[in-house]
């Protein structure tokens, strides 16, 4: 056994309680190591001495160092003390809290077992269930659909269809979203998220002057609370962007603090790190968009008091929380109380683009938008980076990076408003796209699809990823279009929805399964030989060969 490889934490994401009653166990070992078993000995804190019981672990993930062993047990007593028994080549050791020993006096146990000393319910992060069932549909609100067409147009400075710049008005609007809301429900989405709708000078609207009102140009608050019910009376729920990092020049506690300067009562709400001349800091280099000092408890109450208005007037049932790692921890700790109150599965999702483990303990977000994942795909269907074997150990080391009451929602997604379109980082290429929707499906936690992604919609860095939507294709039926219908159909499916995923290479191929339902998918250069029964889609696959850049889902 390679004893330095071997790790185990209690109370982390190597052992977390699902509900007050049921804790799952990870270790890691070598992925050189094959121990004959692994198995757990467990028991309650103050009867462990006399009492105990076991139950073996199972080899579930390997990353590229890494193998990852998991158990989920039930329990009786909360007060749950356990060590690792492994026997490897007919040798047995034990991994406590001391490290790898090949002894362990189970008497005097309580010096240096592992412990999780009570499994209080308040302290078991709860799931928005929903999220595991929900396929999202990101709209960057003013490219998607113009539908209030007597509005006035006067801002409006490209001409639909055409390619944008930074400064580009294209006209869409709110009322656009909610006159689409059937075409959206048709491709299977459940799920809405959208870039913030507020007063703002831009078009992108990240630089909010007033979080109380809708931006004229989208429509009225009224009009907002149209889409919400109507989306809600479709089954689709409705995430809107929160941007407390920042905010615009022109928000009026700003503009005192610029007018007046130490004199402003504001003065404190802002990070001003320079009086003569004025200066302060801000999102990015962008001077028109001052950060908000949320240390400041005023700051606190006055964003959280925009978001749980947001929920208690309009029932929406989440918040996307942009440039989120750059806010306080105690500052999100205190918005996740203040909404999880309000709204028990109001989703709170954060834009971190990294490793954000220490953000989904529990007490900050329930999930992000899952750029690992998004990087992953481009690595193994544009860049050439990866293998099949690497992209299984790169997928299953992103799920060990969080719990899987986290895993299950993730919004996992291919492009963003903040990246090219994936189709175009493909070259072009369709069949590529299809197989990384697929695999997006496949994958634990929640699929994101940008709109447009289903009319196999391309598009370079910002702005061109934000191109306006092309109505004449609405109507049109195409590949990508009908297996997101196909995929969207099974995530319904509870043996497909609620099945452990298991990642794989074998000859060469990546598969990804739950339950029943595989994914096979040949990123190789060259064919394969792979009968299959009970195609459900697929590309390249004909009569039993799959080929180069293809994929197949099957059944059985």
């Amino acid at each position: 056994m390679e004893e330095n490889a071997i790790l185990h934490f209690p109370e982390s994401k190597f052992c977390f309680a699902l509900r007050p009653d049921e804790i799952c166990l990870r270790l890691r070992i070598s992925k050189n190591d094959f121990p004959d078993e692994i198995k757990v000995i467990y028991g309650g804190k103050y009867s462990y001495a006399c009492e105990r019981r076991t139950a073996e672990m199972q080899r579930a993930y390997e990353d590229r160092l890494f193998a990852y062993y998991t158990v989920t047990l039930n329990l009786t007593d909360l007060r749950f003390v356990y060590v690792f028994k492994i026997t490897c080549g007919g040798k047995v050791y034990y991994f406590s809290e001391d490290g790898l020993t090949e002894k362990f006096d189970f008497e005097l146990s309580y010096y240096n077992c592992f412990q999780y000393a009570y499994i209080n319910s308040a302290d078991v992060m709860p799931p928005v269930k929903w999220m595991n069932g929900a396929v999202f549909y990101q709209i960057f609100v003013e490219r998607f659909n113009m539908g209030n067409t007597c509005k006035d147009k006067s801002y409006i400075n490209l001409k639909w269809g055409e390619k944008p710049d930074p400064k580009s008005f294209a006209g869409g609007d709110i009322a656009g979203i909610t006159q689409k809301l059937d075409y959206i429900k048709s491709l299977g989405v459940n799920a809405l998220y959208l870039t913030p709708v507020f007063r703002s000078v831009s078009n992108h609207k990240y630089d909010i002057s007033d979080y109380y009102e809708i931006d004229k140009s989208f429509g009225s608050n009224a009009e907002l609370k149209e889409l919400i019910d109507r989306a809600h009376g479709k089954g689709i729920k409705v995430v809107l962007d929160a941007v407390f990092n920042h905010c615009s020049e022109e928000l009026k506690e700003f503009k005192d603090v610029k007018k007046n300067g130490r004199n402003s009562k504001y003065y404190d709400w802002f990070v001003v790190t320079k009086d003569e001349p004025f200066e302060y800091e801000c999102f990015a280099s962008c001077k028109y968009m001052p950060k908000f000092n949320t240390s400041n408890p005023e700051v606190t109450k006055f964003l959280i008091g925009i978001a749980e208005y947001w929920i208690k007037e309009y029932n929406i049932d989440g918040w996307r929380l942009d440039v989120s790692d750059e806010v306080s921890h105690d500052f999100w700790r205190a918005f996740r109380k203040a909404v999880k109150s309000l709204k028990a599965d109001c989703v709170l999702i954060g834009e971190n683009w990294h490793d954000a483990n220490v953000y989904l303990r529990g007490e900050q977000f329930d999930s992000i938008m899952n750029y690992a994942f998004t990087k992953a795909c481009l690595d193994f269907y544009a860049f050439g980076a990866y293998n099949a074997q690497d992209m299984a150990c790169k997928l299953n080391e992103i799920l060990m990076r969080n719990t899987d009451t986290v895993n299950d929602m993730m919004l996992n997604l291919l492009d963003s408003h903040d990246t090219h379109r994936f189709l175009t980082r493909v070259n072009g290429d369709v069949n590529k796209l299809m197989s990384a929707l697929a695999l997006t499906f496949f994958f634990r936690g929640a699929p994101c699809i940008y709109y447009g992604t289903e009319n196999a919609m391309e598009g370079g860095y910002d702005p061109d990823c934000r191109r306006t939507f092309d109505w004449d294709e609405e109507k049109k039926d195409n590949p990508v279009k009908s297996l997101v219908k196909s995929l969207s159909a099974l995530k319904l499916i509870p043996a497909f929805n609620g099945a452990e995923v298991k990642i794989y290479e074998k000859d060469g191929l990546l598969f990804a399964e739950r339950g029943k339902y595989k994914l096979i998918i040949n990123e190789s250069e060259k064919a394969v030989k792979k009968p299959f029964d009970s195609v459900i889609c697929c590309a390249e696959y004909k009569n039993g060969v799959l080929g180069c850049g293809g994929f197949a889902v099957v059944c059985g």
